[in-house]
């Protein structure tokens, strides 16, 4: 018998179940790196929105002498739909309080979503949610691209459109967050977040290129390709997205539980029954250090509550107030707000600030800050592998966090080159940011006493990341208020934000290192009544 080919060999290595899995981490990836690279448009088109007008006004200064020589009186002209300094209403002095409230728009309509899109999404069908919420993402960023093809000029035409684009997308975190803590369990949860993560930046990365190709010769392609391509993946998420493995017979990573807490109606008095005997064993130390915060004292029974039956038609979804009270979920949350805040500020300012600081066009300024994404690549990645080694996720975040700070001074004032502090700013400020909305999420979501409630998962979710997204909405808003009076209080401002995220890790650290495992509440039998 002939020796099989090499690509044949590879291909039967794998499991069907690893296949499945391989092909649910790509599709998501490229799901949610879609809606990143809707985003990014706005920051690359601001640029031109306001131009830097000094070289306008010195050409007319110089055409206006010739023409009192020469006796011409024909003006500069300009296209229809453009003034000197842009694009009206952005061409006046008040441009940078314009672009910042776009910005806040969009990201506070985000922050309100999405804390309810976590209680819907964990309600209805992952696939149809996700489709529903890229075919309206899509839409909505293609409109404000149709603002320079109908020539619009009114800024509540861009305000709500941006609100209402901020909504529809709140669908997606929740959304693939739970999809993928579905089909992976936590070994090696933060390594494999950490890649997939990478999404974020990737989709960044290409919102840049493809809205930088088209921003000086025709801004309104710059949204409606991006919009495009949101609604096609749309559909290919409709037609391939697998909720969970169980939909096509693979095997669950998730921890599995007897049948006795699949019974409905019945799952109530089993699961008291389990609870009784259980109640005379002795705790494991790490849930004794979770429950006390001094270490002595006995355990309430209070602290166990009981998820009840849904009369079979699976497992109750938990309440808002329910996702709260697992360990770790308020601090993480007010973590992420201060680390979204200094993320998402720089995603729509940094390409405007290497503009007005280092004197470069829309386009060339749009590429030079891909380099903050690519280094939020290697960032996200290796703040996931020595979480996973280190087996501690608070401490990872803090120690990511208190290198981050120094580079508050950035860029175009720092000792090192540029594109080395691009490099360097983007890893370490990603890196946290990654790894609370993934694998700590995913961590809490999937709490082992929750019996593999994925409805959890969702709501925790949309928490973290809800909080988060006030960071994000107030971190552009106060940029755009600051920038005026100099970028360097922007920075300091910056600074002051990775401080304070550092500070709300701080108990969480302390736990990590005396209870190892303990940040994420592992070992803590929390069920919601």
């Amino acid at each position: 018998m002939a020796r099989l080919p090499a690509g044949i060999r590879f291909i039967i290595s794998f499991s069907r179940d690893q296949w499945y899995r391989a092909f649910i981490f790509i599709l998501t990836f490229l799901l949610y790196a879609s809606f990143h690279l809707s985003r990014k448009p706005i920051s690359i088109v601001k640029g031109e929105l306001h131009k830097y007008c000094t070289a306008w006004d010195e050409a007319d200064v110089r055409f206006s002498s010739q023409n009192r020589k020469s006796g011409s009186t024909a003006p500069h002209q300009l296209p229809d739909n453009e003034t000197d300094c842009g694009w009206a209403p952005f061409d006046k002095n008040n441009y940078q309080q314009l672009l910042g409230a776009l910005d806040y728009s969009f990201l506070c309509a985000y922050a309100v979503g999405m804390y309810l899109s976590g209680i819907i999404g964990e309600r209805l069908p992952i696939r149809y949610y996700l489709t529903f919420g890229m075919l309206a993402s899509g839409a909505f960023t293609a409109l404000f691209g149709l603002g320079y093809f109908y020539n619009i000029h009114s800024f509540g035409f861009y305000v709500v459109t941006q609100v209402i684009n901020g909504l529809v997308q709140t669908t997606g975190w929740p959304s693939v967050v739970t999809c993928l803590g579905n089909w992976f369990g936590k070994g090696r949860r933060g390594l494999i977040m950490g890649v997939w993560n990478s999404h974020t930046s990737v989709g960044n990365i290409l919102g840049s290129l493809i809205a930088g190709y088209w921003v000086s010769t025709c801004w309104g392609l710059s949204f409606v390709v991006p919009g495009a391509i949101v609604a096609a993946m749309g559909i290919v998420c409709f037609l391939f997205l697998i909720e969970h493995p169980k939909d096509v017979r693979c095997s669950s990573t998730l921890v599995t539980h007897s049948k006795g807490y699949e019974n409905g109606t019945n799952r109530l008095r089993l699961q008291k029954q389990i609870l009784k005997s259980e109640k005379n064993k002795p705790l494991d130390p790490e849930m004794q250090c979770l429950l006390l915060s001094d270490g002595k004292g006995s355990i309430h029974p209070n602290h166990v509550v009981i998820l009840p039956g849904d009369g079979g038609s699976g497992t109750a979804a938990i309440s808002f107030t329910g996702a709260l009270k697992i360990p770790g979920v308020i601090e993480f949350s007010l973590c992420l707000l201060f680390a979204k805040l200094v993320s998402y500020t720089f995603l729509f300012w940094l390409p405007l600030y290497i503009t007005n600081v280092d004197h470069l066009d829309a386009k060339k300024a749009g590429e030079l800050s891909t380099l903050f994404d690519v280094g939020g690549i290697f960032g996200g990645i290796l703040a996931g592998v020595i979480s996973d080694r280190l087996e501690k996720r608070a401490s990872t975040c803090g120690l990511m966090l208190l290198l981050a700070a120094p580079t508050g001074t950035f860029p175009f004032s720092a000792p090192l080159p540029p594109t080395a502090m691009l490099l360097l700013s983007g890893a370490l400020v990603s890196g946290p940011y990654a790894l609370i909305t993934t694998a700590v999420s995913a961590d809490l979501g999937t709490h082992k006493s929750l019996k593999g409630n994925a409805h959890a998962l969702s709501t925790v979710t949309a928490i973290i990341d809800g909080t988060g997204s006030v960071g994000a909405a107030l971190g552009p808003l106060l940029a755009g208020l600051l920038s005026p009076s100099g970028w360097s209080n922007v920075f300091y401002m910056l600074m002051f934000a990775d401080a304070c995220a550092l500070l709300f890790l701080i108990r969480l650290i302390h736990k990590e290192l005396s209870c190892p495992g303990s940040a994420t509440g592992d070992q803590v039998p929390f069920k919601e009544q």
